[in-house]
């Protein structure tokens, strides 16, 4: 196969690195941005403030894409460097990516939990944080360990 295709199909596992990734970033958001908008009208029914720290929930699966880019930077370099590793690089991508967007996704859910935890109880803020970076933590495991294998 021509040097150019390799790269190519490298190059392609690269591209889906960042897009699962980024697609898992949607997801999260999207399961913990109802439930800080819910949790924020139901104190201002109730004339509460509403925690700003909702957001940081709402924000943490973004975090994800960030690994996605990096990793597909990773898988770049290889693919220019090593052409003939096309296999693994599209491997890396896609379930590498995969893995950091199921990682973000889930993040989203436990924060969309602890936006209602935080907005019913006012309490825990550092609990809940501490179970989104344990979620992060597998996108970062994910996106470490596949560099070292594609090295």
């Amino acid at each position: 196969m021509d040097a150019a295709v390799m790269t190519g199909w490298g190059n392609f596992g690269a591209a889906a690195a960042l897009c699962f990734a980024a697609m898992g970033s949607a997801l999260g958001v999207g399961a913990a941005g109802p439930a800080a908008i819910g949790a924020w009208k139901k104190a201002y029914a109730q004339g509460k403030s509403a925690a700003f720290t909702l957001v940081t929930f709402v924000g943490a699966p973004l975090s994800q894409t960030i690994y996605g880019m990096i990793l597909m930077n990773s898988l770049k370099a290889t693919a220019k460097s090593n052409p003939q590793a096309y296999p693994a690089l599209i491997a890396a991508g896609v379930f590498g990516g995969i893995a950091m967007g199921y990682s973000a996704w889930y993040q989203g859910r436990c924060g969309a939990a602890a936006s209602d935890a935080l907005g019913e109880t006012g309490q825990g803020f550092g609990n809940y944080l501490m179970v989104l970076g344990i979620a992060e933590t597998v996108a970062l495991f994910v996106m470490v360990f596949l560099m070292m294998l594609v090295k």
